[in-house]
């Protein structure tokens, strides 16, 4: 009895192909992780009294910029190409 082995392309990028609605998938699920994250540690200081309120405040005022510009642009046409062509109504 012969067994079938699969072939395996030579040709196999290192790095996955992301489109624009990839990548935007990516920042967001990026951005929550980061917002999550910061909020369990500004958790933990209240609870802890680890920090002062000055430094808490500044904490909670600084967001996380993790979605680029250029991710903004590609999201902006793509949602400007999406409507050309369905003609949504706003």
């Amino acid at each position: 009895m012969s067994t079938i082995t699969p072939k395996t392309s030579s040709k196999r990028s290192s790095r996955p192909k992301f489109d624009h609605r990839d990548r935007l998938i990516l920042a967001l699920y990026a951005q929550l992780r980061a917002e999550r994250e910061t909020r369990q540690a500004l958790e933990w200081a209240i609870e802890n009294d680890a920090i002062s309120p000055e430094v808490l405040q500044a904490m909670a005022s600084d967001p996380v910029p993790v979605i680029t510009s250029e991710d903004v642009a590609a999201l902006e046409r793509l949602l400007a190409s999406d409507t050309a062509g369905r003609n949504i109504p706003h």
